[in-house]
């Protein structure tokens, strides 16, 4: 008998539930049946065997979440993971007066905009709209862990890959589904990054999945591109198990994610060409628009620039396997190749943002890569906002509250050609002038 994919198993499961229930399946039941299949098991073993998928449709809620028990020990563990890589990070830096003065930076900037990240973390782990750690894939994401007794939970619940998904309230029809790489210098990229916009787009009536992938020095560019590749395959064949339409995907990445998804997006359409429809698992036409945000696409460019700014050579290059890689992982370039140019309809509709004052990705790494795709024949659009920032667009302007001009560009391209939800007024997470002092220590 064949093995059912994770999307055959979960409408099996509501196939036989239905048979013996009495009523009909609603969408919302559909995803917390689908989100108990891809929930891990850590944490249930005192609570008997799942409940049935009818409770659910009477009324019985399912326990999607973790415990503030698995909460906790997971927030060890990733302590313990951070810890760890931090040193083997340092050893990778050494001692420079640039880094150094980019982590005080940091700190700085996180402590301005604090009161903004309390609000977002309350959401994060409080609302049940938020689904979190759902796995994709069988990479380990925390590779070191307590040598204790912790060790057997966090391998059984931590050690997968994972990604956290946001529905709306209401799964009253099939939702358009945004497949979302956070940022992060390939370094400090999380999943979590990603709740604000987030939090947005699901007011908006849109899924959203924020992926997680492996940083460096858990990685290297190969793993993540790979991470990404696996999450995006998850994304294509299950987001209509948790009520997301099938023919409204779309995939997006800021900074680092959008180099690490048009990466994904190129290697997924040339083994698509390769192979054969029939045997790859996702493939890059199956996005309607690719969302690019803050990105850089051509390494070689960027490897000089970013030393400066401090991500040192040395480590960057251990961060691409090397200086041969650069041509490789530069989407911008390989566009460009005369090899390239059988599967370049393959890819989809694009749409670049950027920032004019952005420092740590000049825009005109957008305006170029445009400039390639369109010459491919990619069907590319770009916007360029003046003035703004790599995290203006990305946090301090959504924290502003009001309109957010890249939020409201991206809901009329998903919903394009359909009714618009009515915009939200979103709330002032951050007093203005923590956001101004923000933004002149960022050392983004």
């Amino acid at each position: 008998m064949p093995e059912l994919s994770s999307q055959d198993d979960s409408c099996a499961v509501l196939e036989r539930e239905d048979h013996h229930g009495s009523g009909k399946l609603t969408r919302r039941a559909s995803a917390d049946a689908a989100l108990a299949l891809h929930a891990p098991s850590f944490g249930r073993r005192h609570q008997g065997p799942r409940r049935a998928v009818t409770e659910m449709i009477v009324g019985t809620p399912i326990e999607q979440q973790p415990s503030f028990k698995a909460d906790f020990q997971h927030a060890a563990s990733e302590t313990y993971l951070i810890t760890q890589l931090s040193f083997k990070l340092l050893s990778y830096l050494g001692v420079g007066y640039r880094w150094v003065c980019k982590l005080m930076a940091l700190g700085l900037y996180a402590l301005f905009l604090m009161p903004g990240f309390i609000q977002i973390g309350w959401y994060y782990f409080t609302s049940p709209c938020v689904h979190r750690s759902i796995v994709y894939g069988d990479q380990p994401r925390n590779r070191y862990l307590f040598r204790s007794t912790l060790k057997i939970c966090c391998q059984q619940r931590f050690a997968l890959s994972r990604l956290d998904l946001y529905l709306p309230e209401i799964l009253d029809k099939p939702k358009p589904a945004v497949a979302f790489v956070t940022g992060g210098a390939w370094i400090i990229g999380y999943k979590a990054w990603g709740s604000l916009l987030a939090k947005r787009l699901v007011e908006r009536d849109v899924i959203v999945a924020c992926i997680d992938y492996r940083n460096f020095p858990q990685g290297t560019i190969s793993d993540m591109v790979e991470d990404v590749g696996n999450a995006l395959s998850f994304f294509c064949n299950n987001i209509a198990s948790f009520g997301g339409d099938p023919n409204r995907l779309f995939l997006a990445g800021q900074s680092a994610g959008a180099h690490l998804s048009s990466c994904a997006l190129i290697i997924q359409a040339k083994k698509q060409k390769l192979n054969g429809r029939s045997r790859v698992m996702w493939t890059p036409s199956q996005f309607k628009m690719f969302f690019g945000i803050s990105g850089g696409y051509n390494l070689l460019e960027l490897v000089d620039h970013f030393h400066q700014r401090g991500l040192y050579k040395s480590i960057f290059l251990s961060v691409m396997e090397g200086e041969e890689s650069l041509p490789r992982f530069s989407p911008e370039l390989v566009v460009k190749r005369k090899d390239f140019q059988p599967w370049i309809h393959l890819l989809p509709p694009a749409m670049l943002f950027h920032g004019t004052a952005d420092y740590s990705i000049p825009y005109h790494a957008t305006v170029r890569f445009a400039d390639s795709l369109r010459a491919a024949g990619v069907k590319v659009t770009t916007k360029l906002f003046p003035h703004k920032t790599h995290t203006d667009l990305f946090l301090q302007d959504p924290m502003r509250g009001g309109r957010d001009e890249l939020l409201e560009h991206i809901v009329a391209l998903i919903y394009e050609g359909e009714d618009v939800p009515e915009s939200v007024v979103s709330e002032q997470l951050v007093p203005e002038i923590l956001l101004q002092l923000a933004r002149l220590v960022s050392p983004f």
